[in-house]
């Protein structure tokens, strides 16, 4: 018998392959689990008929093949499919193309059984949207999921899906790993294409991959989707080896740089402070070298950069918004997040968006300069005492840089892993002395020194 609830998602795929189970039967009782928590509202459009005649058609060879999956409904479009991007503007829109990173996922066996709730076009850190909803923690009831992949973080907390898919443009899959409990990775700058619909996302801040419950699971799926496209811009280097096979092996000794403080106006909480010190010390007894200090970089910059990369964006999804409705979005169709970055963003002159685009790379650069000699970097993924409260990180500040420094001020370093292309992965490491999950986050150049750390941790016991 198999707790399918915990099991992950090349756990399914090996009762697929040895015939314990097919995959429509594991995607029934996904789906299931599903309609029995329609209370989080985590899945927000059912694609259960077509996912169906998935399973019951042939299934490739491979690690994932035949296991249940969800996409984020941002970021991950999927031909024929409603795309809303948690937009009441964009309530009618159905996707003309599939992204390739989502033909990939296909293309491994992986059952796409629906899409999860998102913020607006990924303007928040938290997930609730006035098109759907806000989604419901499982871990924390009252408190925020995380977001921008909120839904999927909390598809897999629940134990709805082994695995679902998210995108990190400040921290949105990292965030949401951190209040739910679960694993998020954002991937290297340049790791996964953004085919056929863009180069990058953001000037290079946005990455795609995934929530998951088990590094294993994390490693096989960017084995499955990681990789240029055709005429992509840029590429991250290739891997050595696949990660699936290097998260086998113990990483050797590493210098790793850590910190509790936060780089913005914040002040990490004790209990946060605590987790990252005892993240370090089992670190350090795995045989690692570790010591204090952070990179440095103009936090005040950065917040102005990452401002006015987002009002541009906005305005690229208004003009979407008003080619699908064919008129211009009335007032109530956009939230008030939005409609300030709009209108901040309409005086933004290619100039200053220039000048954004040289700065982010400016203080990426200094960020990577502090970790010269150091193998990665531990901090905190959030400085909040578990999960944010709801109704605080969706909210109009006056300022889309007003609104940056609030985010900051709760996520800490998470900006930076997008600043400086970095991967960065957040781990269940600690909870508050009431249950409350805690993230602690590891930054690194690459991904592969990250996996084999959380595999490390995993097979140690620390979560």
């Amino acid at each position: 018998m198999h707790d399918l609830a915990t099991l992950d998602l090349i756990g399914h795929a090996e009762l697929v392959r040895s015939g314990e189970a097919t995959a429509l039967e594991l995607l029934d009782a996904a789906i299931g689990r599903i309609e029995a928590a329609r209370e989080l509202n985590a899945v927000i459009c059912d694609l259960f008929e077509r996912a169906r005649d998935q399973a019951a058609g042939p299934l490739p060879a491979g690690p994932l093949a035949g296991a249940p999956f969800l996409l984020k409904d941002l970021g991950g479009p999927l031909a024929g499919t409603p795309e809303r991007m948690g937009s009441v503007a964009l309530r009618d829109h159905v996707s003309a193309e599939s992204a390739v990173v989502v033909e990939r996922y296909l293309a491994a066996g992986l059952i796409i059984a629906g899409k999860t709730n998102t913020p607006e076009w990924g303007n928040h850190c938290t997930t609730e949207p006035v098109l759907s909803g806000p989604t419901v923690n499982p871990r924390a009831p009252g408190r925020s999921p995380g977001g921008s992949s909120g839904g999927s973080a909390v598809a897999v907390a629940a134990g709805l899906v082994p695995a679902a898919s998210g995108g990190d443009g400040t921290g949105s899959i990292r965030v949401p790993a951190s209040c739910c409990g679960v694993i998020g990775l954002k991937p290297a700058r340049g790791r996964k294409t953004f085919a056929p619909g863009a180069g990058h996302g953001l000037e290079g801040l946005v990455n795609e991959h995934a929530l998951t419950r088990t590094v294993r699971d994390c490693a096989a799926l960017l084995d499955a989707s990681a990789g240029p496209a055709a005429g992509d811009p840029y590429a991250a280097p290739p891997p050595a080896e696949p990660w699936l096979t290097a998260i086998e092996r113990d990483p050797p000794p590493l210098r790793i740089l850590h910190t509790a403080d936060g780089p913005f106006a914040s002040t990490t909480q004790p209990a946060v402070r605590a987790a990252l010190e005892a993240a370090a010390a089992t670190l350090a007894g795995l045989g690692h070298e570790l010591s204090p200090g952070a990179p440095a970089f103009d936090p005040e910059a950065v917040v102005d950069a990452v401002a006015v990369l987002h009002q541009v964006s906005n305005l690229e999804l208004y003009a979407l918004a008003q080619h699908v409705l064919g008129r211009p979005p009335e007032r109530d169709e956009l939230e008030p997040t939005a409609w300030e970055m709009l209108e901040e963003g309409r005086s933004v002159t290619g100039e200053r968006y220039a000048g954004a685009i040289a700065t982010v790379h400016a203080q990426g650069r200094r960020f990577a300069e502090g970790l010269d000699g150091y193998d990665a970097l531990l901090v905190p993924t959030l400085l909040s005492d578990g999960p944010p409260p709801l109704h605080h990180l969706n909210q109009p500040r006056g300022s889309t840089q007003e609104f940056f420094r609030v985010e900051f001020a709760t996520t800490g370093w998470t900006a930076m892993a997008n600043v400086s292309g970095f991967a960065a992965i957040s781990l269940p490491l600690a909870a508050t002395t009431d249950g409350l999950p805690i993230g602690i986050q590891l930054m690194a150049p690459g991904e592969t020194v990250l996996l084999r750390l959380a595999a490390q941790l995993e097979r140690a016991g620390a979560f």
